[in-house]
């Protein structure tokens, strides 16, 4: 398996975790039993991850100078 490959493969898994725990977040908001602390946690989990995804897809797609 390329490097390549492994990147690609990272990264849809970070972005099914991203939609997962934005499911979960929406989940808790329209339940009306979420406490503000676990929201914040899921959310900055959630920037994490978008992080993440951002940096490996500049890896994956380099800037190309014009």
């Amino acid at each position: 398996m390329t490097e390549t490959e492994v990147l690609r493969v990272k990264l849809e898994v970070l972005r099914r975790e991203h939609r997962d725990l934005d499911d979960a977040v929406n989940a808790l908001q329209h339940s009306g039993r979420a406490d503000m602390l676990t929201l914040q946690r899921l959310k900055r989990k959630k920037l994490q991850l978008k992080d993440q995804i951002a940096q490996i897809e500049d890896q994956l797609l380099p800037d190309i100078i014009a």
